[in-house]
């Protein structure tokens, strides 16, 4: 079990998905998280099917190695209890909008008076300021505003939504993740706390460290078409094999490109790589129609001992097989479940699972008579 983080406790206010992938990470390194519930209710995703042991599989898989406790915020005991809390807490993690938490009386200005060294993360869709920051949202809504949702799918046909939550993770949880570890950082050296503000599309704007840095030089609307990255070339693309299946070539680099062609048999096709949009459109046809001659099978085992970024695509359970996947522990069987494992790898304190996710409330009467022996002895 790692104790990379078991000095740090944090009381976790959020449920579905964002914050509680980040404080499922933390968990994960030895913090103890316990999840503050709704008394009745719980997170939302405690009932989303599939339903495994009570509760739903995201739900699991989200907060494991994690704590229950059941408290009304809206009543006056409930507030006092997560006060108490709240002094014995490193870091305080929410997820609602704006303005919320201080009407709850559990704001962070509260929060700091009684705990002057408390670190305070909150993830919201625009974040604490701005014309948006009482707008609702979802991950579409985040990648829309952040331009990116535009740039998605194929010219002149309909963007394409992404099957995983971009903005939630990629945007919300990491940058929580690295705040709160930051402001841990900063608390060793000053002895203070402060607000940790997750905007979602923050998060997701800074993604586009390949497209805007451009956009800024030539002040010109960004087309799909003319994004490299973006399937333009047909050295960057995915091409359709003769059992229907999918191979990813993202072959970038001109040595890459050139054993690229070299395999398909296209050598012709080698000094083209970075040809105009109308001559990479027959490029992609001619190299889609060599694909369409062999089975994937076939031609992954092509390109085996040819350095040219190719790649099958691969389906949930081909993931959860791939010997790559499994040496490199990003699935665990852990208490007879299967958990994603953690994608950061410390050689000397690494990650571990050690239990599922908890009853709502499990936890509750545990925690409420430590508070009491911790006032008793003040």
């Amino acid at each position: 079990m790692s104790n990379t983080l078991g000095n740090v406790r944090v009381l976790d206010l959020t449920r579905l998905l964002p914050g509680p992938y980040a404080t499922m990470l933390l968990a994960d390194f030895g913090a103890e998280v316990i999840k503050i519930e709704e008394t009745n209710v719980g997170d939302y995703a405690r009932v989303m099917p599939p339903i495994v042991d009570e509760n739903g599989a995201l739900f699991h898989s989200l907060n494991r190695n994690k704590k229950s406790v059941t408290l009304d915020l809206k009543t006056e005991e409930g507030k006092d209890t997560f006060l108490k809390m709240a002094k014995t807490a490193d870091v305080v993690i929410e997820s609602f909008r704006p303005g919320v938490m201080d009407r709850l009386g559990i704001g962070y200005e509260t929060l700091k008076d009684i705990n002057p060294g408390l670190i305070f993360c909150a993830i919201t869709g625009y974040g604490q300021t701005g014309p948006y920051a009482q707008y609702s949202g979802h991950d579409i809504n985040y990648l829309s505003y952040a331009g990116i949702l535009h740039l998605m799918g194929k010219t002149y046909e309909k963007p394409s939504i992404p099957s995983v939550q971009i903005a939630d993770i990629g945007g919300g949880a990491l940058p929580a993740i690295a705040g709160i570890l930051l402001a841990l950082l900063e608390k060793r050296q000053t002895g203070r706390g402060q607000m940790v503000d997750i905007s979602m599309l923050d998060g997701v704007i800074a993604w586009l460290q390949t497209i805007l840095p451009e956009h800024f030089v030539k002040k010109q609307s960004v087309q799909k078409e003319e994004l490299p990255l973006a399937g333009r070339n047909a050295c960057y693309e995915v091409y359709e094999t003769k059992d229907g299946r999918w191979l990813s070539v993202g072959a970038l680099e001109p040595k890459f490109w050139k054993a690229f062609c070299e395999g398909v048999g296209k050598e012709s096709l080698i000094p083209l790589q970075y040809a105009s949009v109308a001559e990479q459109h027959r490029l992609k046809a001619e190299i889609q129609a060599v694909i369409s001659e062999k089975d994937l099978s076939e031609w992954m085992d092509v390109f085996q001992d040819r350095e040219a970024c190719v790649a099958p695509l691969l389906t949930m359970e081909e993931v959860t097989r791939d010997p790559h996947v499994l040496e490199r522990e990003m699935v665990q069987s852990v208490n007879g479940a299967q958990h994603i494992g953690s994608p950061i790898k410390l050689s000397e304190s690494p990650a571990s699972i050690h239990s599922k996710g908890p009853r709502l409330g499990e936890h509750t009467d545990e925690l409420l008579a430590e508070l009491n022996d911790d006032y008793k002895g003040e």
